[in-house]
């Protein structure tokens, strides 16, 4: 599939004011930057740094007043499609290493905590089987409602509300995973059939094949993105590691507009 994305920034800093940005596609794996730009009021410092795992880069800018950053970019989206009731899941001992922090805690997902719950509600499955029978019980017992999440919620907090937002289907289902001793981890990016449109997010799974070939899988307990129409930012270990502004200060964002379209 091919995606024409288009994203624009304003934020005002009242002071000068470290600011990382990731909101570029990544030049990676499942995925083809046919042509990328980005625009930004200048700065007293740009530097472009690797993002989480290496995909993709982080952008440091040290800025003061008004800024404004536009980023647009056609991309060629490769993901592999396989469904995930094919796939297997490894013992942990049989785990690669880059896999194993997907499997701790992190700070919106306290895997631990949903233990119980996994054990006894999806027991019956085993490997992709079980991570598709974790994401249809969120898509059912979930509503979508923006605004009702902040930076603060956790995936307890979802869990107990049943609502939100894609972070939070997104870190929903990274506790069930990992819980289930399935590596999983936190990805941002574009969608065409995301609404409203916005970043989005969604959960990766490490499974493998019937050939035994291990990867990341996109699953998205919202129903808004797969892997032949998510075109990835970053990766992490939950929203935290991919936020699209982190500032080192105050900074206030006046505008977010993002737009994102199929291409014949």
């Amino acid at each position: 599939m091919h995606l024409s994305i288009t994203t624009r920034l304003v934020w005002h800093c009242a002071e000068p004011t470290d600011i990382l940005l990731q909101i570029e596609v990544a030049a990676t794996g499942g995925q083809r930057l046919l042509t990328s730009a980005l625009d930004s009021t200048p700065s007293g410092h740009f530097t472009r740094v690797p993002a989480q795992d290496g995909i993709g880069e982080r952008i440091w800018l040290h800025q003061e007043g008004d800024c404004a950053v536009t980023y647009a970019a056609q991309v060629e989206v490769l993901g592999r499609t396989e469904p995930l009731e094919t796939l297997a899941a490894l013992p942990p001992h049989r785990l690669p290493g880059e896999t194993v922090p997907y499997l701790m805690d992190s700070h919106y997902c306290p895997a631990n905590r949903f233990s119980p719950f996994v054990d006894e509600e999806f027991a019956a499955f085993e490997g992709g089987a079980k991570v598709a029978a974790m994401r249809d019980w969120i898509a059912a017992h979930y509503r979508y409602v923006p605004g009702v999440s902040d930076a603060s919620t956790t995936a307890i907090d979802s869990f107990v509300e049943r609502r939100g937002v894609c972070r939070d289907y997104a870190h929903t289902l990274i506790c069930f995973a990992r819980a289930a001793a399935i590596p999983a981890r936190f990805a941002s990016g574009y969608g065409a059939k995301v609404h409203p449109q916005d970043f989005h997010a969604v959960a990766e799974v490490w499974l493998t094949s019937a050939e035994g070939v291990g990867g990341w899988h996109i699953v998205d307990a919202t129903g808004m993105a797969d892997a032949a129409s998510f075109a990835r930012i970053a990766v992490g270990r939950d929203a935290a590691d991919t936020s699209f502004l982190t500032s080192f200060g105050q900074a206030d964002l006046r505008e977010l507009a993002i737009e994102v379209h199929e291409v014949a």
